[in-house]
């Protein structure tokens, strides 16, 4: 008797959260998850609130993203769907469009003044989610926009921010070539630091061959060190020994023998006529450096 009795208490919980979640995922859930136009237009003709959240805090319009079907987000956005409205992740309907790669959908919302900018909990913007995830067209999209040109910039705290991170650090993770090539194109900060480094530690230390030497040859400065004191090179030999981690252990190494420099005014010797012109902003490979005053 004891046990039926914890059987059915156990059964009763289970059904009450059951019944709950049921009744916050409503019928226009139901219908923009399933790009159903015929009961979405019913429900909206009977004056179905269009911004009900469901019990992670989602809006029809946050399913209607993730699944990219842009007919049934016409008609939300239509009937005045919120589109910077944050799910309990703090995710809008942007987030989940970008990080999936739908491009036509990810369109329709900034063409509805979707920002961009705003943040989850997990301290990402959708331009940070299409960078990790390498939704190309998307990056494409979102770097078009001028509101993202702050994105590109550092952020203050970024040194000692746990979670600090950046589109860079996101696409040279996992290695995302493409779209390391638009975001250096477009003028991100490509020695932006988080706690972890810069990209290159991140390109290094999960073995992104390639993206480190992107990386290397855009200019990025192999010698920085991250708040553990440690460059690039070292995160190598401390962490990884794969094969790829040969080959970057090289090209660190190259990249670490020769000190880079940026001109910091323009210079022209008139008299001699073998001399390097160099304009403001210049950057100067010094493979060996002659002691004395100079």
């Amino acid at each position: 008797k004891v046990l039926d009795r914890c059987f059915r208490a156990t059964e009763l919980k289970i059904m009450t959260s059951l019944k709950k979640a049921f009744n916050r995922f409503s019928a226009l859930h139901h219908a923009a998850l399933n790009g159903n136009l015929e009961l979405i237009s019913l429900l909206l003709e009977s004056q179905a609130a269009v911004d009900i959240r469901d019990q992670k805090g989602m809006r029809p319009l946050h399913y209607a993203a993730w699944q990219g079907k842009a007919e049934p987000m016409k008609m939300l956005l239509k009937s005045g769907s919120s589109v910077n409205g944050q799910s309990d992740e703090g995710q809008i309907p942007l987030h989940l469009s970008a990080q999936h790669g739908h491009y036509d959908v990810s369109e329709m919302l900034l063409q509805h003044q979707s920002n961009p900018c705003i943040v989850d909990n997990a301290g990402k913007t959708p331009l940070d989610l299409a960078c990790e995830f390498g939704r190309v067209g998307v990056v494409q999209l979102l770097l078009s926009s001028n509101m993202c040109a702050a994105l590109l910039e550092p952020k203050k705290g970024d040194t000692t921010d746990p979670n600090g991170t950046s589109p860079l650090h996101l696409a040279a993770k996992n290695g995302h070539i493409d779209i390391i090539r638009l975001l250096i194109q477009a003028g991100i900060d490509i020695n932006r630091q988080t706690k972890a480094g810069t990209a290159l530690h991140e390109a290094a230390l999960c073995g992104k061959t390639e993206a480190v030497r992107l990386l290397l040859e855009s200019g990025i400065n192999a010698t920085v060190r991250n708040t553990y004191s440690q460059t690039a090179l070292d995160i190598v030999y401390q962490f990884t020994a794969t094969q790829a981690s040969k080959e970057i252990k090289q090209l660190l190494r190259d990249a670490s023998a020769a000190l880079q420099v940026r001109a910091l005014k323009d210079y022209c010797n008139n008299y001699d006529l073998t001399s390097l012109n160099i304009k403001a902003g210049d950057v100067i490979t010094v493979t060996h450096a002659h002691g004395g005053n100079s």
